[in-house]
């Protein structure tokens, strides 16, 4: 590999994307963090939090209690955040032509209520909720429901607002969930299948060390060969889920655009890296592309 590139100019950008207009977008959960949802990694490219892995919620039934009393919790405020402007910005780009299909990591939905269109949920979306044992598929909106039912004011004691002083962390993670102390998750009721009433319900997503659908896969590969120019928004590369599409577009002479804070795996296959803020920087980007 050769030396990454300098960062780039905001200038050097709008001149490439011009000369290729409907490039592919990949996008990261920094693409979130300006609507209140952090990344698992801060700006150093280091991991702040540890999420739940595949292995882990298929493997235990206190595992999924654990994960279903953070999110009943999580997903509330979750559900509540809106499009920043960054998303605004790449659907206004979309529109224009100078951006085409977009990838994201993202499960939050924040895309599409932006107005985005030709969106691959690469990792899946939390608004739908799937069992593992007789495959049938549930509204994530419905799951809340029936937890509420099964537990009457716990989320007043995880906020803290209950006699006992139980309180819940304000650290809500990119996948929904939040942290909870133990005692609270031990007297959570988790939600069970409608249909077969077994525990294994799962949010339609890919859990660290889970694998990304073949043909979701294969699709996106597809987009990256055909794409005139590859933009990175808002992810750090470290999972090779994202980072084996910019290693395909580089191996197929297509140019690679990073716009995100700090370094990022991809920074040696890049074309163009710029170091900044997205809401900020896609909204300038608009102006002069769209």
């Amino acid at each position: 590999m050769g030396s990454p590139p300098a960062v780039a100019h905001l200038g050097d950008v709008v001149e490439l994307l011009a000369q290729r207009p409907g490039a592919l977008v990949l996008t990261g959960a920094g693409m979130s963090t300006e609507s209140g949802i952090p990344d698992y990694r801060g700006p150093d490219g280091l991991r702040r939090v540890t999420p739940m892995s595949h292995g882990e919620f298929v493997g235990s039934s206190a595992a999924r209690q654990r994960y279903w009393a953070r999110s009943y919790i999580g997903w509330a405020r979750f559900h509540r955040a809106r499009p920043n402007d960054g998303h605004r910005a790449v659907a206004a780009l979309q529109e224009s032509g100078a951006f085409g299909s977009l990838i994201t990591q993202n499960v939050d939905g924040l895309h599409q209520q932006a107005g985005s269109r030709e969106v691959i949920e690469l990792h899946g979306s939390l608004d739908e909720v799937v069992c593992l044992d007789c495959e049938a598929v549930i509204a994530r909106e419905d799951i809340q429901a029936m937890l509420d039912d099964l537990n009457p004011g716990f989320g007043e004691m995880a906020t803290g607002t209950a006699p006992d002083g139980s309180r819940v962390s304000s650290q809500i993670r990119p996948d929904g969930d939040i942290v909870l102390a133990d005692d609270l998750v031990e007297r959570f009721i988790q939600p069970r299948c409608p249909r077969c009433h077994g525990d294994a319900v799962k949010p339609d997503v890919v859990f660290f060390g889970g694998s990304v659908p073949k043909d979701r896969v294969e699709r996106c590969f597809a987009l990256t060969e055909a794409a005139p120019a590859l933009v990175v928004l808002g992810s750090s590369l470290q999972v090779m889920s994202g980072f084996r599409f910019v290693r395909r577009a580089a191996s197929h002479g297509i140019p690679v655009v990073i716009i995100t804070r700090g370094p990022t795996r991809g920074d040696d296959l890049a074309t163009l890296r710029v170091d900044a803020p997205l809401g900020e920087t896609l909204t300038a980007l608009t102006r002069r592309l769209g």
